[in-house]
């Protein structure tokens, strides 16, 4: 089952990535991915280790950004891989047949060939501008989205797409509306004054809000 709210790791001046995660995971996260980029893969794997035991104790997913077999040494629940990372099938020889993979897409392109490599979920985005993520692809808002689930729905293609970029609560239900699965967020839990209060309000809109497409 692919969570309806998903939380992507983001280290501050005063969180590293697992305290950013042990953050998400008490506000009521149940699916945590740890990305972290610019460091070496050693400091990378101890950062999964720490998280996969944080995971183990609130009953919480893990998923790894970009690194397989570190994936499969911690033995995360998932892998995530960006446009530019490992090809999906390759990454699949790598941790197994089991494990949860899930890809990065900007475009319908992407999406159908996300699909032909055999991927669990997509994360379709950027929703709006964002200082998360370097390079960004270009910005779909809420248009973008609208239309390229349509083109899903008629082409039969049925993959849990995951919006990301930026999105604030008030674009949550406009996007479930548009046909996505669930949301991505780092920074709205990151900076939350009340974490819990935003989990608990995502919540509800996702157990609540009807697709229309």
């Amino acid at each position: 089952m692919i969570a309806k709210l998903q939380y992507i790791s983001q280290q501050t001046e005063s969180l590293t990535h697992v305290a950013a995660i042990h953050k998400a995971m008490d506000a009521g996260c149940k699916w945590v991915q740890l990305r972290v980029k610019h460091t070496s893969e050693s400091v990378v794997a101890s950062h999964a280790e720490e998280a996969k035991k944080l995971c183990a104790e609130y009953g919480a997913k893990l998923i790894i950004n970009d690194y397989p077999h570190i994936a499969k040494a911690v033995e995360a629940d998932g892998l995530h891989l960006g446009l530019q990372d490992m090809p999906l099938q390759e990454a699949r020889s790598i941790v197994g047949e089991s494990m949860i993979i899930g890809g990065t897409a900007n475009t319908l392109e992407h999406i159908r060939q996300r699909v032909a490599d055999g991927a669990d979920y997509v994360g379709l985005g950027p929703f709006r501008f964002t200082t998360t993520k370097e390079k960004l692809s270009p910005v779909l808002g809420q248009e973008g989205y609208t239309s390229i689930l349509r083109q899903l729905a008629a082409e039969g293609i049925t993959i849990p797409v995951i919006a990301i970029g930026g999105i604030e609560v008030t674009d949550v239900a406009p996007l479930l509306l548009a046909g996505v699965h669930g949301i991505a967020v780092s920074g709205a839990i990151t900076y939350a004054a009340d974490p819990a209060a935003f989990v608990r309000t995502i919540q509800q809109l996702t157990a609540n809000t009807t697709i229309v497409v």
